[in-house]
């Protein structure tokens, strides 16, 4: 994934994000969840590259 398409992820996250503080709604719930999961596995994808390609930096890990 591009930074265009990671930016392109999260404004999607944050709008449904928006909507579920609105409605409340168990589908908006579900499309938050998923949006979130997918940013957070790239997240998960980019610091591992980071830190394969700077051992000697240390990046957050949960």
């Amino acid at each position: 994934m591009d930074s265009k398409q990671f930016f392109q992820l999260v404004e999607k996250m944050r709008e449904l994000q928006k909507s579920y503080f609105r409605t409340r709604s168990q589908k908006a719930l579900r499309e938050c969840r998923i949006y979130e999961s997918r940013i957070d596995t790239e997240i998960d994808r980019v610091n591992k590259v980071l830190s394969e390609k700077n051992p000697e930096l240390e990046f957050k890990k949960e």
